[in-house]
């Protein structure tokens, strides 16, 4: 019997991306959005924790051992990088347990590694930042912990506002998120970073940084932005002034 079917042929092609997600992530669909037609994107997540969205959590989803396992789970079909998609876990102990994060994820086998956290850091040193403002959903603690790696980054904070949700952050509507942005701007930054990989910003991205004339950086953004530039792939999506980076 014959299945062919002329002038058609594929699938196209996949190349894979391994993605470590914190067990509450519910914004499958956003990262998507950021993927190009060859890219696929294979998810793990880290076990449920009985906790709100705090210092406690953020702790428990970066366990090592937890990180580990994870990226084991995606290694069978082969990803050319492993991003651990988290802000806060990534960024509540400093620079040097950003590094040993990715060292951990390398050590379970993975070929690369990027964090949301050193991401953002990829992002400030390409676009020669040196002041930015801040929106996170976070409480002030735990808000306070991605100052203070922004400062051992050598960035500093000019304007910073937080939601204080301790959880349902995926909730949170483009227009609350769209007037915190903007009130969180400051003349003298140089950017706007929106923390947390559960807050959707696609959508709000593009009309922001129309209306602000500086960057607008955000969590899942920036992941996959650093995942495709280590594959030698063009950024997708909005945030023009990553588009060159690479």
């Amino acid at each position: 019997m014959d299945f062919s079917f002329p002038g058609i042929e594929g699938p196209v092609a996949q190349r894979g991306i391994g993605i470590i997600a914190p067990f509450d992530l519910a914004l499958e669909r956003e990262l998507w959005r950021w993927a190009p037609l060859d890219v696929s994107l294979h998810l793990a997540r880290t076990p449920y924790e009985p906790v709100p969205v705090s210092l406690a959590m953020a702790e428990l989803v970066s366990d090592a051992a937890h990180l580990t396992a994870a990226t084991r789970n995606v290694l069978h079909v082969e990803p050319e990088v492993v991003a651990y998609l988290c802000s806060s876990g990534s960024f509540i102990k400093g620079l040097g347990y950003e590094r040993s994060l990715c060292d951990t994820i390398r050590a379970a086998g993975a070929t690369d590694a990027v964090t949301t956290s050193g991401a953002l850091l990829e992002a400030i040193q390409r676009l020669e930042l040196s002041r930015i403002s801040v929106l996170t959903p976070y409480d002030e603690i735990l808000t306070g912990k991605l100052h203070d790696f922004l400062a051992e980054a050598g960035c500093a904070v000019v304007r910073s506002d937080h939601l204080g949700l301790g959880g349902g952050i995926w909730k949170v509507g483009y227009r609350t998120i769209a007037e915190r942005i903007l009130g969180a701007d400051a003349p003298d930054a140089q950017a706007v970073f929106v923390s947390c990989t559960n807050l959707p910003t696609y959508d709000v991205i593009e009309p922001l940084e129309q209306r602000l004339g500086k960057p607008v950086l955000t969590a899942n953004q920036l992941t996959m932005w650093a995942c495709l530039g280590r594959m030698k792939l063009p950024m997708m999506g909005p945030g023009r002034w990553l588009l060159d980076v690479f």
